[in-house]
C-alpha cells in the first residue's frame, strides 16, 4: 500500500484541474493527470497514470515493457459530467528499471493528437536502461546524420562518461558532443575518430557499470553489378543453368542480393552466397542454379542489388528449348549473284540451330577455304574477298550437330558478273585505218563478260570533200 500511496501523492501533485462540461476545441489532444514531463519513482513501486479526452484513448508504452506483461493493467470509462469524455487509467505494477521511458497517451483514430511524459525507474543495480550481452551493440555512423549511442540511464542525476577504447575519455561540450539522460550521448558531426569501440561508464556504490558500443560506418557506393550470362541465353531442357551475379563494391559495404525468376514461386533454384576481399573492394557473389530445367524456367532473370538506399540490377532472358534442332534454307533463293572487282561478298543463308552446330563450306565439292586464301568462314557465313570471275560456281553448306547425329546441307550457285571487255582487231593491206576503195575488207570485234554481251555494229558515211569514212 505504501508503493501505490507514494506514486498517487507525487501524480496527485501536478494534476491538472479541469472541469467536467466539454466545450468546443477543448481535448484537441489528450491530457494526462500530471503536468510534469519526467517522474521519478523507484523499482517495484507501482506506477498510475490517467487520462482523459474526447475520443477513445490508447496507450503507447516503452519497448522495454513487454506487449504482455502480467503487471500492466488498462482501465478505460466514459467520464464528465454528460460522460461525453474518455477516461483510461494505465497502472504498471511492479515498475523495473527496464520500464523506463517515455509513456504516451493518444487518440486511438488520431496518432498524432497526443501527449506524453518520461518516467524514471530507478535501480540503484541497474544504472542503465538497458543490459547488455558481452557483445558490444552495433552503432551505425551516416553520412550528414548524427551519431547517437543509447546509453539511457534510469536515474536523470546519473554521472555517465564516454570512453573510446582503451582508455580515452570524451567530455561532453554540449555543442557537439551532447549528453542526454533520455537519449545517451549524441555526436552532432561525427568524424572518423568515432569509428571503433566505445564504452558509457557510470559507478554506482563503488561498482563501475557500462554499456559497449561499436561504430560502424556503413558505405553504399556500389562500383559495379555483373552477370556472367546477359541477354539472351539458350538451353535445352534437361540442362543445368548457372547464372552468378558478381557485385563490386567499397570497403565496408553492406550489399544485399535478391533474384526475381519465373519459377521463384516453386523454389526451383538453389542459391549459394560468397564474399571475398581484394585489396581494394569487396566481392559479393551469389550463383543460382537450376539443375534440370524445363519449358516453365524460360522467362526473364534478374539479379537485384541494394546497398542501403543504392539500387541496382541486371537481367538475362533465359530460352529453353524441347531438344536440338537445325533449322537451314535459303535467305534470296538458290542463286545468288555477286560482280567481280567487289572487295568482299557474304553467302549467308538463314540458319537457326542449337546448339551451335560445327559448319563446313565447299566449293564445287571441295572445302572452300583450301582451295584458296580469300575463302574464310565467319560463323556460319563463307565471306570471299576480292570476287573473281573464277570464284563463280556451285557451294554447299554441311552443318551438323554431332552429339545429337542432327545434319542438314544446302546447295547455293554464286554467279559472278563480269563487265564487258572488247577488244577491236582491224585487217589493212598499207595503213591502218585506211582502205582501198572498191577492195573487200573483214573487220573483227571480240567481246567477253558475263552475262554474255550483246554487240551492235555502228558505222558513219563518207565525210565531206571526198576524205575516206571511217567505221566507228
Amino acid at each position: 500500500m505504501f508503493d501505490i500511496l507514494f506514486v498517487m501523492i507525487f501524480g496527485l501533485s501536478g494534476r491538472v484541474l479541469t472541469k467536467d462540461t466539454d466545450t468546443k476545441g477543448r481535448f484537441s489532444s489528450p491530457v494526462l493527470d500530471v503536468t510534469e514531463k519526467q517522474l521519478i519513482i523507484e523499482r517495484n513501486q507501482t506506477l498510475q497514470l490517467n487520462c482523459r479526452g474526447r475520443w477513445e484513448l490508447q496507450w503507447v508504452l516503452p519497448s522495454g515493457v513487454p506487449k504482455v506483461y502480467h503487471g500492466t493493467q488498462i482501465k478505460e470509462t466514459r467520464c464528465g459530467k454528460k460522460n461525453n469524455q474518455y477516461c483510461s487509467r494505465l497502472m504498471l505494477s511492479p515498475a523495473l528499471a527496464q520500464h523506463t521511458g517515455s509513456y504516451r497517451c493518444r487518440y486511438r483514430q488520431k496518432h498524432r493528437k497526443q501527449t506524453s511524459v518520461y518516467v524514471y525507474i530507478t535501480d540503484s543495480q541497474r544504472p542503465f536502461v538497458k543490459v547488455q550481452s558481452e557483445i558490444p551493440e552495433v552503432v551505425y555512423m551516416k553520412e550528414g546524420e548524427p551519431l547517437v549511442f543509447p546509453c539511457r540511464v534510469t536515474n536523470p542525476d546519473a554521472k555517465v562518461s564516454l570512453v573510446k577504447f582503451p582508455f580515452h575519455p570524451i567530455a561532453p561540450d554540449y555543442r557537439n558532443i551532447i549528453w542526454n539522460s533520455k537519449h545517451g550521448f549524441t555526436i552532432r558531426s561525427p568524424t572518423f575518430f568515432y569509428i571503433g569501440l566505445f564504452s558509457c561508464e557510470t559507478i554506482v556504490n563503488g561498482v563501475k557499470y557500462s554499456n559497449r558500443f561499436l561504430t560502424h560506418r556503413p558505405v553504399n557506393k556500389i562500383l559495379d553489378v555483373y552477370l556472367n550470362s546477359t541477354g539472351l541465353v539458350h538451353m535445352l531442357q534437361g540442362q543445368m543453368l548457372a547464372l552468378n551475379c558478381t557485385v563490386t563494391a567499397e570497403w565496408n559495404a553492406r550489399v544485399s542480393i535478391s533474384w526475381t525468376y519465373p519459377q521463384k514461386a516453386n523454389g526451383s533454384a538453389n542459391i549459394i552466397r560468397r564474399i571475398s576481399r581484394s585489396r581494394t573492394n569487396m566481392l559479393f557473389y551469389s550463383v543460382l542454379t537450376i539443375p534440370s530445367l524445363s519449358t516453365a524456367d524460360r522467362g526473364l532473370y534478374k539479379c537485384h542489388v541494394t546497398s542501403g538506399p543504392s539500387k541496382r540490377e541486371t537481367n538475362a532472358t533465359v530460352i529453353v528449348y524441347d531438344q536440338p534442332f537445325i533449322r537451314l534454307k535459303h535467305r534470296d533463293g538458290p542463286v545468288v549473284q555477286a560482280s567481280a572487282g567487289q572487295k568482299s561478298f557474304r553467302l549467308t543463308p538463314k540458319l537457326k540451330a542449337f546448339p551451335a552446330p560445327e559448319v563446313i563450306w565447299l566449293k564445287d565439292g571441295m572445302v572452300a577455304a583450301e582451295q584458296c586464301s580469300r575463302y574464310h568462314v565467319d560463323r556460319f557465313s563463307l565471306v570471299i574477298r576480292d570476287v573473281a570471275e573464277e570464284d563463280a560456281g556451285i557451294y554447299t553448306i554441311l552443318t551438323g550437330i554431332q552429339q545429337y547425329g542432327l545434319f542438314q546441307n544446302l546447295t547455293l550457285t554464286l554467279v559472278v558478273n563480269v563487265k564487258p571487255q572488247t577488244g577491236e582487231k582491224t585487217v589493212s593491206s598499207q595503213q591502218p585505218g585506211t582502205v582501198q576503195r572498191g577492195s573487200r575488207q573483214a573487220l573483227h570485234c571480240t567481246s567477253h563478260g558475263v552475262p554474255p554481251p550483246k554487240i551492235q555494229w555502228l558505222w558513219h558515211p563518207c565525210p565531206p570533200k571526198g576524205l575516206p569514212a571511217r567505221l566507228a
